[in-house]
């Protein structure tokens, strides 16, 4: 049952995503300290040292990097894809929150300032990295067998990463809310009023920019 092909495939997509998003944390983070000389919070969910965007990139590397020989083509769907993701969750964020996280309008060449030329060729690089060090470590943790501890373990962040991605998402969206100067319409309204006010929501995502008046 453990050894199940298609479970060994599951477990070693989810703990990519997972592995991928807090790189992608301490990443944001070390590159705000460089650039800044102080730290700021860099951070996707309320809870925990998680940067989902991150995770759901190097989810999709996972898909289609061991289908590919060629280093160039490696590089170039990557690119490609890690792009789109980045645009996605930038697009989907505002549409469903009114906010960004990021804007590379700066760049030269960039696509409504959600990705760019230079940001998808970051995500190439880091495309090559994965191929030849990241897939091959999960390889050999796949290959080796599925103990009921590692199941456990893996229920476990299970929870606690769908219970961190839907509190985040409720407080975020009751914040867009109150923005509206929309009332408190339920209980769960209310309790998020109480326990993930404004204050809260904004010194954990320092960096977003309220467009909720803004032109999608």
């Amino acid at each position: 049952m453990y050894n199940n092909k298609k479970l060994k495939k599951y477990l070693k997509i989810f703990w990519i995503f997972i592995v991928g998003s807090i790189v992608g944390f301490l990443y944001e983070n070390l590159l705000v300290l460089v650039q800044k000389g102080h730290f700021e919070l860099r951070q996707g969910l309320i809870y925990g040292p998680f940067i989902p965007v991150y995770g759901i990139g190097a989810a999709v590397y996972e898909m289609i990097v061991p289908k590919i020989k060629s280093p160039l083509k490696i590089f170039l769907y990557t690119m490609f894809f890690g792009a789109v993701v980045e645009y996605v969750c930038s697009y989907l964020q505002e549409v469903l929150f009114g906010t960004i996280s990021w804007n590379y309008s700066w760049v030269k060449i960039n696509f409504n300032g959600r990705t760019s030329i230079l940001h998808a060729f970051y995500w190439g690089t880091a495309g090559l990295v994965f191929s030849e060090i990241v897939h091959p470590l999960f390889e050999k943790f796949t290959n080796r067998e599925i103990t009921r501890a590692i199941i456990t373990v893996s229920m476990i962040f299970a929870v606690f990463i769908t219970f961190d991605i839907l509190i985040s998402w409720t407080a975020v969206n009751r914040q867009k809310e109150r923005l509206l100067n929309v009332p408190p319409r339920t209980k769960i309204d209310s309790f998020l009023d109480k326990y993930y006010p404004d204050e809260l929501i904004d010194k954990i995502y320092t960096n977003k920019v309220v467009t909720i008046n803004r032109n999608i």
